[in-house]
């Protein structure tokens, strides 16, 4: 969900109201589709009650318009809705990121994304999508800007394309009629199809979900239903990956390695569209691992972590930054590795092979495209895959095409080095016969890397991968990785609320009323009170329980209140959250 100011309330939105009164023209009904009970399908609380720009706030912060005068410079000359919040510090952000380089070269409309560390008082990083107008140049240039902490790059460039040219030919109110029609869509809950309104045009689009696999669209088509639809996305947060790896693609999985071990690395490119989709293509590219370090789409010299991210008196951090300026050449030459890419080619034209090169060789950006680094890849180079790319090249294939054979070919190398640290971990969870439900949940046993990398022998990644090399050395580096220690702690997290969950289920099974027989007032009462505390727990945290057993639960513990004297059950006979 997006983040939502301080003077927003509420995490649910409701359904959008009837809108037989609006412009038909302008505005269709919003429809959402609810998959059925499954991973990402189950049903929502009701969705009701919430206060104006809620439904809005689900899929965005706000949104800005930024000009640039020649003679005063940047200022966030609109934000809207009017109430959204912006610290002085973000702003200044925003007004930097808003515009290419000088020396970019971009001329005409042009589309890129970036994100920003937002304030103190914020949980995480801002995502911006932009589009750049230079209609109105001399001397003034405008940017509007969509802020939003969902990674849904390809939706709101969509969103772009079709409320920029609107604002620029009529400005402010048709921000506002667009801001009203984001208003009565739905949440974007994950596992559910939308067909979301937004200025005459309707885009229909699903919300991914953790359990779907990379590349691979689970939209339902239906002529029927889709007989209003303008637009139908089969994605909405993936990028091209062959497009983007293509000035490069010869070094592609090096450059996996590097992402996947959480390597500094700088993008260097001639746009901030080229820059960005190329960083959020590496991010991507381990997918579906989570890349846990920070990376900037569109990074310049103005940003707050300029110095922090620039410092040579210590090592680089774990970060992926894209960069136009050529000011970045100097300044990072101290970076391991440099991925320095031309305007991308034509799909039909083929790339030229390219050596890795040393990084004392990159001198400006206007060296020559290629990979800058002495980084030695732990496994031996794949050719199948780039014979394979290049003959689709050669016989035109379709880019989509090229991307899910690209996509596919990540998503098998991902999975072929997860899975062993997969089966390690749940070797860490004990046996559900030692959980009883009147001691704590056992302990997960800890990790402990010298027994991971004895299943390595019998159990690696060579049982479903045939790339040989350095696996061994691979594991070692990513062990040590900010990916690896995000990824565990999500696991332990995970199997940590699984104990919880079959803990609880242990309780239901038990007579409370013959248990409590053998207790004081005093000792049930504490019993009570400790059931209540799993009970809201297990709401609040929404633990992985069999269906029917939290309300079970509180049936037992409402019977053993009722067995109470009544001046315990006074204190103790207050209704549980349904």
């Amino acid at each position: 969900m997006a983040l939502q100011g301080p003077e927003e309330l509420g995490e649910q939105v409701e359904e959008p109201e009837d809108l037989d009164d609006q412009d038909a023209s302008s505005i269709s009904p919003a429809e959402e589709i609810t998959l059925p009970p499954g991973p990402g399908g189950d049903e929502e609380p009701e969705e009701a009650l919430l206060l104006p720009w809620d439904r809005f706030s689900a899929w965005l912060h706000c949104i800005c318009v930024v000009g640039f005068d020649l003679e005063l410079g940047q200022a966030v000359e609109v934000i809207y809705p009017h109430h959204s919040k912006l610290s002085e510090k973000e702003k200044t952000s925003i007004c930097y990121l808003s515009f290419p380089d000088s020396n970019s070269g971009c001329l005409g409309d042009t589309q890129f994304c970036f994100r920003f560390r937002q304030g103190s008082n914020r949980k995480s990083s801002l995502g911006c999508f932009l589009e750049t107008t230079d209609r109105d140049a001399p001397p003034c240039l405008k940017s509007l800007v969509l802020i939003s902490k969902l990674p849904y790059v390809t939706f709101f460039h969509s969103l772009l394309k079709i409320m920029a040219p609107e604002y620029f030919e009529k400005q402010e109110p048709c921000l506002e009629a667009a801001c009203n029609d984001i208003d009565r869509w739905p949440t974007p809950h994950p596992g559910r199809i939308l067909t979301l309104p937004i200025m005459g045009v309707v885009i229909k689009v699903r919300i991914p979900t953790c359990y779907d696999k990379p590349g691979t669209s689970q939209l339902v088509q239906s002529a029927q239903s889709d007989s209003l639809v303008s637009i139908v996305l089969p994605t909405i947060h993936e990028v091209d990956l062959f497009r983007c790896f293509y000035p490069v693609f010869f070094h592609i999985q090096m450059l996996w390695e590097l992402v996947l071990l959480g390597e500094a690395l700088v993008v260097m490119a001639p746009s901030p569209a080229e820059s960005s989709d190329t960083v959020l293509a590496l991010v991507s590219c381990i997918s579906p691992l989570r890349y846990c370090s920070d990376f900037r789409p569109y990074f310049t010299i103005h940003d707050s972590e300029f110095k922090e991210y620039t410092t040579r008196t210590q090592a680089p951090p774990s970060v992926i930054l894209g960069v136009t300026n050529p000011f970045f050449a100097k300044t990072l030459q101290h970076w391991p590795h440099i991925i320095r890419i031309g305007d991308m080619k034509q799909a039909g034209e083929m790339a030229k092979q390219m050596k890795v090169k040393k990084l004392k060789n990159l001198k400006t950006l206007d060296s020559k495209p290629g990979v800058y680094t002495a980084y030695k890849p732990y496994l031996n180079k794949d050719e199948e895959i780039i014979k394979q790319l290049q003959k689709g090249v050669q016989q035109k294939r379709p880019s989509a095409a090229q991307n899910a054979i690209l996509r596919r070919y990540f998503l098998e190398l991902t999975q072929s080095f997860i899975i062993p640290l997969e089966r390690y971990v749940a070797s860490l969870m004990p046996l559900q016969k030692s959980i009883s439900p009147w001691k704590s949940p056992p302990q997960l046993r800890p990790f402990i890397q010298q027994d991971f990398m004895k299943t390595l022998e019998k159990a690696g990644p060579q049982l479903t991968s045939r790339l040989k090399g350095d696996w061994i050395g691979l594991y070692r580096h990513f062990l040590k990785s900010p990916n690896f220690d995000g990824w565990f702690r999500n696991r332990r997290r995970e199997m940590t609320q699984k104990l919880e969950a079959l803990h609880l289920e242990a309780l239901c099974e038990e007579d409370l009323q013959q248990r409590i027989q053998r207790h004081t007032e005093v000792e049930t009462v504490d019993l009570v009170l400790k059931l209540k505390d799993k009970l809201t727990q297990a709401e609040r945290e929404q633990l992985p329980v069999r269906p029917g057993t939290l309300a079970k639960l509180r049936a037992h513990i409402e019977a053993v209140i009722l067995a109470l004297p009544e001046d315990l059950q006074g204190i103790l006979h207050k209704p549980s959250s349904p």
